[in-house]
Parts: structure tokens; C-alpha cells; sequence
């Protein structure tokens, strides 16, 4: 399998990429606004570079309900900050918006991958991806993002959210993006009870047999914090965990606060794949 972000490109038999977020949000549900600040936030993608980032993903508007956050204000969150990374660092920067508006702002400032967690709800975020030579990540969510989904019904939810990926998958191949820029992700707690989550993560092997890198976002999230009875901030040996299963089971992005200790258990999980 073989994922290309702008001009490189990955063999993922065994390795798996860590994508170290950067939230440019006042309102963030694990950081809270402390890297809102740019000179905080550069601070903060300079420790994630030194622990083994591969990716930056950029994100200036939280996933869950909140205040308003105009266009206006996200593009000043984050196109600045997609500028900044790229003239310091030599590594790919991803876009967390279901904005087509932002993401093209943010693709002519450097960003490389668009990560919607809208499942493409915006009709003009494909073509604006195709047209930057983008790469995407199609999201899974039963509603939409900032909309409350507090008793979520699936009758088949790992069948459900399969069949929901494939589509999206197809439509960004039907806009011209190559399989190896697609990108999929199930979407924990978007649209999911914390048990609904859970199942996903254990089917990482069946939505990694899609055919595309499978892209775990499991981090410090609330399916872990309901499972293990974890506040927020203790949820890093959770989160750990979370990632050694999936990647045993496919995945092969993980996205992460820690990304030091989620680099080593990628690293190590690599090493036992490539020896067997």
C-alpha cells in the first residue's frame, strides 16, 4: 500500500505514519487553547517535529459543538499557521477543515492533505483538492461536525461504516484523486457511543481492507475516558493502547498528542512486521 503526501511518497507494508495535531482553537477539548498563541504553537510543532512527526495536521475549528467560528476567523487560525510550518520545518502539513474555502487557502499555502471529518459535505472540497494535487481523508460521521448526536443508531455499524467510506473513497477517485491520496478514518465518537467506537477500533482490520490507508484517530478521545473511567489528561497509556491495536489490526496514520510514545509503538510494531 503507498500513500503520497505532496511529492513523497510511503510504502505502508509495515510502517505507519504518526500525524501530530496542532490545534489553533481557544476551545479545544484536550489543550484548551494553551497552543492558540503562535508563538505557542510553533513551540509546540517544533517539540512534535523533535519527537517524530511525519505529519502536522493544522486545525482552527474543534470537532464538537462550540461557539460560532466564522470563515473569516478560521482562515486567520489557520492559513498563518500552514505558512509558518512550512517555511520552518521539512515536514507535510495536513489541514483539519470541512471548509472547501479553507482548505484551498490552506493547500496555496503549503498544506498537502485535507483532513475532513465531514465525509466531504462541502460539494466544492474534491474539486478543490484535486486541483491542488491534494491528498484527503474521508471521515465517517452520521450528522455533522459541531452537531450534537447524543443517541447515535446503527444497524450494522462497522458494515454501515464501510459501506459509508467506500462511497466517499469513490467519489474523490471519480474527482481525479489516485487511490494513493485517499485516505479513510471511521470517525470515534463522531456520531458513535464510546461502545460504537470501540467496535471500530477492534475492526480495523476490516475497514483497512478497503483498499486505502486507514487513518486511527483515537487520541485521548472519550470512548477511552468511558471505558477506562480516565479523565482527559490521563488518558495517554489508553491512547497508546489504542494505537498498538489498531496498527497491528491496519492502520497505518495514527494520529496524536504523544507523539513520541506513539512513535515508538509504531516504530516497534514495524520491526515485529518487517521480521516475520
Amino acid at each position: 500500500m503507498r500513500l503520497c503526501l505532496g511529492e513523497r511518497s510511503y510504502d505502508l507494508g509495515t510502517r505507519c505514519l504518526v500525524m501530530g495535531v496542532l490545534n489553533r482553537t481557544t476551545d479545544s477539548f484536550f489543550d484548551r487553547g494553551a497552543y492558540f498563541a503562535m508563538d505557542r504553537f510553533l513551540r509546540r510543532a517544533d517539540q512534535l517535529v523533535a519527537e517524530g512527526a511525519d505529519i502536522l495536521d493544522v486545525g482552527g475549528v474543534k470537532a464538537g459543538p462550540g461557539p460560532e467560528v466564522s470563515v473569516e476567523e478560521e482562515l486567520e487560525r489557520v492559513v498563518p499557521a500552514v505558512v509558518a510550518l512550512r517555511e520552518r520545518f521539512d515536514v507535510p502539513v495536513s489541514v483539519d477543515t470541512w471548509r472547501a474555502v479553507v482548505a484551498e487557502a490552506a493547500f496555496a499555502a503549503g498544506a498537502v492533505v485535507g483532513n475532513d471529518i465531514s465525509g466531504f459535505g462541502d460539494p466544492a472540497y474534491l474539486d478543490v483538492a484535486a486541483a491542488a494535487g491534494a491528498t484527503v481523508v474521508a471521515t465517517h460521521i452520521r450528522l455533522a461536525p459541531r452537531v450534537p448526536d447524543p443517541e447515535p443508531a446503527y444497524a450494522d455499524v462497522v458494515g454501515e461504516v464501510c459501506q459509508y467510506l467506500s462511497e466517499r473513497a469513490r467519489w474523490a477517485e471519480a474527482k481525479g484523486i489516485g487511490p494513493e491520496r485517499v485516505v479513510v478514518d471511521a470517525g470515534l465518537d463522531l456520531g458513535k457511543t464510546w461502545e460504537q467506537s470501540l467496535v471500530l477500533l477492534r475492526a480495523s482490520d476490516r475497514l483497512a481492507a478497503l483498499g486505502y490507508p486507514l487513518l486511527l484517530s483515537a487520541s485521548h478521545k472519550p470512548f477511552l475516558g468511558r471505558l477506562c473511567d480516565l479523565a482527559v489528561e490521563d488518558r495517554g497509556w489508553a491512547s497508546l493502547a489504542a494505537a498498538a491495536l489498531g496498527v497491528t489490526r491496519g492502520a497505518r496514520i495514527v494520529r496524536a498528542h504523544d507523539v513520541r510514545g506513539t512513535h515508538r509503538v509504531c516504530a516497534a510494531i514495524a520491526a515485529v512486521l518487517e521480521a516475520a
